[in-house]
């Protein structure tokens, strides 16, 4: 069995502007890099044969606070594990976007790379990872539209969650299929909680 764990970076200033990030690349605040201390801390105690990392920076120093804490080096940042390109959206808060293009600007083409496509790139990511490290244990550090469309793909039942900064999602590959051991789970942020 594969065991795969989707990590979301640490909080930025977009994210607590409410500003669409994508390709932009924005570092971790200082609430993100203790969110990423938090997570490496709880990882500590756990074992992952491989991290890997989206190649923008707020996922990159998020993997990298992790990977220290386990004593490891991140093994790759692939752009495949980047979030996607939001296209016009990207930097602006939901107020601007009502602003510029009316209450359905979500029902305006923006040029950003389609929800399909961030599915096809993400299961294309998830069976290279399976076919790379069979048996083993692999933790992707990456971002919430591209895990959000994967969870969604993979386990329809769960319906729409928004993704907590530095979540943990478990997923584990077994000859019958995909199934989610953790979900969204943030035990490491709220003391003396655990997830199932």
């Amino acid at each position: 069995m594969t065991t795969i764990g989707l990590v979301r970076h640490g909080v930025t200033d977009w994210n607590q502007e409410g500003r669409m990030q994508g390709k932009n690349d924005i570092p971790l605040n200082a609430e993100g890099r203790r969110q990423a201390e938090l997570l490496g801390k709880r990882m500590e105690g756990e074992e992952w044969d491989y991290i890997y990392s989206s190649n923008l920076a707020r996922a990159r120093e998020t993997a990298d606070i992790i990977a220290r804490h386990m004593g490891k080096q991140v093994a790759g940042y692939d752009p495949l594990l980047a979030e996607r390109s939001f296209g016009n959206l990207e930097g602006t808060t939901e107020q601007e976007r009502i602003s510029r293009w009316g209450p359905d600007w979500k029902n305006v083409d923006h040029g950003g790379e389609t929800r399909e496509a961030v599915i096809e790139r993400g299961m294309r990511l998830l069976e290279e990872i399976e076919r790379r490290h069979p048996g083993k244990r692999v933790l992707l550090v990456s971002h919430g539209a591209l895990i959000g469309a994967l969870v969604e793909t993979l386990f329809p039942d769960f319906g729409y969650l928004g993704l907590k900064n530095t979540c943990v999602n478990v997923l584990e590959k077994s000859s019958e299929g995909w199934s989610c051991r953790l979900h969204n789970c943030v035990k490491h942020l709220e003391d003396g909680t655990s997830c199932g």
